[in-house]
């Protein structure tokens, strides 16, 4: 169109050159060079379109171009979006049973802690109490007497015949004698920490069968269900914890038995009966550890805490 419009333009241009050039009295050879100028003009004009439509044409071209590759390109970061949103999926489930792991590691360690300090309190006693007799023994010794009997012919035989915390050790077998409650609990708490849970389940086992009346069994009971818990075997897992809360109502593993059961219901779907654990956590044992967790898990579900906890 503009193409036309110059043309016509150019031409009456032209015709109206030609008719001064025929009423005006000008030379004819002034006429002709005008004319000849500006058929020249016409022409450089029409160049210059034809030019300006080329780049026009190569112009829309290059950005065709550059729309196709930029919609190439956020395909291609929509695609790794997605595969890094997966990773850190991934990335989330692993960290999650990773630090359900190391928390039962290092609850594993912290028991193991007290119960060396609980027995170092007791062998004390024990070489206190040996030195009384030795000193005694001394004293009528040397003032002519004859020794008191003591009941015990081996005075050290005390610091490894007796269990712990007041257990009584199991009777011998026809395989031989049952391993000490030591032996048992220090092997089953190296055990689970280090992930041999079969080996760890048995132990705990084994302790609850020969020493189930000593302090330590509600622990060797709590470390069954996070056994099962770590196996992913939430029915057992609940019943385990069931029998910490139920059988050992003095027992210091009551808060993370409670605070386990509730999140083991939950991986079993039965989210009413977890969430009433996991505030049962907050409502009887605030300022704890288990208590922080359960809001936070509560957070997670989004269910909110009832205003009588907050």
């Amino acid at each position: 169109m503009r193409i036309r419009n110059i043309a016509i333009f150019s031409a009456a241009v032209l015709a109206g050159a030609l008719g001064g050039s025929l009423i005006g009295p000008r030379p004819a050879e002034a006429v002709a060079r005008e004319i000849i100028e500006l058929q020249r003009d016409v022409t450089s004009i029409l160049q210059g379109q034809k030019d300006l439509s080329t780049q026009t044409t190569q112009d829309h071209t290059v950005m065709k171009t550059l729309v196709e590759q930029s919609g190439d390109t956020v395909g291609k970061l929509n695609g790794t979006m997605s595969a890094l949103q997966k990773s850190m999926q991934d990335v989330q489930a692993n960290s999650g049973a990773r630090l359900d792991t190391m928390s039962t590691q290092v609850q594993g360690l912290s028991d193991n802690l007290e119960e060396i300090k609980s027995r170092l309190g007791k062998l004390n006693q024990q070489l206190v109490d040996l030195q009384n007799t030795v000193q005694s023994l001394d004293a009528k010794i040397s003032g002519g007497g004859t020794a008191p009997s003591t009941g015990v012919s081996n005075p050290g035989a005390g610091l490894s015949s007796q269990p712990p915390s007041g257990g009584t050790m199991a009777p011998a077998s026809a395989s031989g004698p049952a391993p000490s409650a030591d032996t048992l609990y220090s092997n089953g708490l190296r055990d689970i920490t280090s992930g041999k849970y079969d080996l760890a389940r048995q132990e705990f086992q084994d302790y609850l069968k020969y020493y189930g009346d000593t302090d330590l069994a509600s622990n060797a009971q709590f470390y069954l269900g996070e056994i099962a818990y770590s196996q992913k075997n939430y029915d057992q897992a609940v019943s385990e914890f069931d029998k910490v809360l139920n059988n050992y109502p003095k027992s210091f593993k009551l808060a993370p038995a409670r605070l386990r059961k509730g999140m083991a219901l939950i991986e079993l779907g039965q989210k009413t009966s977890g969430v009433r654990e996991l505030r049962e956590v907050v409502k009887r044992y605030p300022g704890t550890d288990e208590e922080r967790k359960a809001r936070a898990k509560l957070k997670e579900l989004g269910v909110a805490v009832s205003a009588a906890n907050r």
